[in-house]
């Protein structure tokens, strides 16, 4: 089983998303185990104080590193990890791909920046990975931290449905997902694409293949770059 421990100066960010839709009943179905942990929990300062001011000056906090120090090594001391990660603006691109590695793993942790960004001995000595979830700034590492919690949860065996939904998924083999209907066939005029009521499914898995390949080439060129490739 998957476990997942984030460590957050604001954990209060945390807990109301990992309790419910699919990742709430992935931890009910106990196919992941997630841990927060608060990092003022394990700060020496007598007022639980996690950041300080940049050596050289200049604007905004830094995350100590004592206190993260601390909760990481006491989190290794108890397991093996696989992967440590850090959130951050100058990581590494998150992708499909990285949720696809990370949801085979057994023991991973997140770290979340905050404040102006974290003591670079921290990045020096204990990352193992860093990710971005996008070319802008967010106030803290917590909500990439949720997002790519939320991305791999999704593709353990058991925490959706119907078990080839992650597999079709946009990005899943460079491609964007094709065009999806559902009931009524026809609502205000627009009727559904015939080919998808024909009950041939040779056809419609063609269709939607065709379909994804369009999109895919014109809203994400540089995808289908990728995607032409690979084939």
């Amino acid at each position: 089983m998957l476990r997942i421990d984030i460590i957050s100066g604001v954990p209060e960010l945390l807990q109301s998303p990992l309790q419910h839709s699919i990742i709430g009943r992935a931890r009910e179905k106990q196919l992941v185990d997630i841990y927060i942990h608060d990092l003022r929990k394990y700060s020496t300062d007598k007022h639980n104080k996690i950041d300080d001011y940049p050596y050289g000056g200049g604007a905004g906090m830094v995350l100590s590193a004592q206190p993260i120090f601390s909760c990481i090594e006491k989190l290794k001391n108890e397991r093996e990890y696989d992967e440590i990660i850090f959130t951050a603006p100058d990581g590494e691109l998150f992708a499909q791909s990285n949720a696809n590695e990370l949801s085979i793993k057994e023991n991973i942790i997140i770290l979340c920046g905050h404040y102006k960004g974290v003591d670079q001995r921290v990045r020096d000595e204990l990352i193992t990975r860093e990710f971005s979830i996008g070319d802008y700034v967010l106030s803290g590492g917590e909500l990439p931290a949720l997002v790519m919690t939320d991305a791999l949860v999704r593709l353990l065996p058991g925490a959706l449905g119907d078990s080839e939904s992650a597999l079709t998924d946009s990005f899943q083999e460079d491609l964007l997902e094709a065009p999806i209907y559902t009931r009524p066939s026809e609502f205000k005029g627009l009727r559904v694409p015939d080919i998808l009521l024909s009950g041939d499914h040779k056809k419609i898995e063609k269709w939607r293949s065709d379909k994804a390949i369009e999109r895919t080439r014109q809203r994400r060129p540089d995808l289908y770059k990728n995607f032409k490739k690979k084939n």
